[in-house]
C-alpha cells in the first residue's frame, strides 16, 4: 500500500515522500537532462514528444496531438505556432471538419527530431543510471503499467456525460 506522504512524528506532511511529487520531480530531471544533452537549442522535450507522435501519425489533428502526448491544448496550440514558425511543421484545416487542424512534421522537422533522438537516449540513460542495473527494466514496466491504468482511466471517463462548465470531478478513491 502507498501512502498520501510521508509523516513525521509531529503529525505534519511531508511532500518529498509523495509518489506524485516524486514523479513530477524525475519528469524535471528528464527535461534537464535533455536540455543538457541537446544543447538547450534544438527542442524542448515536449516539442521533441510533439515531433515523435506526429513521426508516425501524420497529418493528425491537435486534438489527436494533446492526447497523444498528455501536453494541454492551449499549451500545445502555443507550440504548434511557434514550431509552424521555424519550419518544424505545416498546419492545414482537415477536409472531415474545417474547425480541425491537421499537423505534420516537414522534412527539416525530420532532421531535427533524427538530431534529437540521441540527446534523448543519453538523457534517458542518465535518467535510470541512479538505479541499480537490474532495477531499470522493472521501474520501466511500472510506469507502462501506471500509464496504462491512466489510459484506461481516460477512455472510462469519456463513455460519461460531460461535466457542467465549473463543476469539480470526483474521483472515487479505492
Amino acid at each position: 500500500m502507498v501512502s498520501k506522504g510521508r509523516g513525521k512524528a509531529n503529525g505534519s506532511f511531508e511532500l518529498a515522500g509523495t509518489p506524485a511529487h516524486l514523479m513530477r520531480r524525475c519528469n524535471q530531471f528528464y527535461g534537464d537532462l535533455f536540455a543538457r544533452e541537446s544543447g538547450d537549442k534544438t527542442l524542448t522535450k515536449q516539442q521533441y514528444l510533439v515531433l515523435c507522435a506526429l513521426e508516425h501519425h501524420e497529418g493528425v489533428s491537435q486534438t489527436a496531438l494533446v492526447d497523444a502526448t498528455g501536453i494541454d491544448r492551449s499549451t500545445l496550440a502555443e507550440m504548434v505556432r511557434r514550431m509552424l514558425e521555424r519550419g518544424l511543421l505545416t498546419r492545414k484545416r482537415t477536409e472531415a471538419d474545417a474547425r480541425a487542424n491537421a499537423v505534420a512534421i516537414t522534412p527539416l522537422g525530420r532532421r531535427t527530431l533524427k538530431a534529437a533522438r540521441l540527446a534523448d537516449e543519453k538523457a534517458e540513460r542518465a535518467l535510470l543510471e541512479p538505479l541499480p542495473p537490474t532495477d531499470r527494466s522493472r521501474f520501466v514496466k511500472c510506469l507502462s503499467l501506471i500509464a496504462a491504468a491512466a489510459d484506461a482511466y481516460v477512455a472510462s471517463e469519456g463513455a460519461k456525460p460531460p461535466r457542467k462548465p465549473g463543476s469539480r470531478r470526483v474521483v472515487p478513491r479505492p
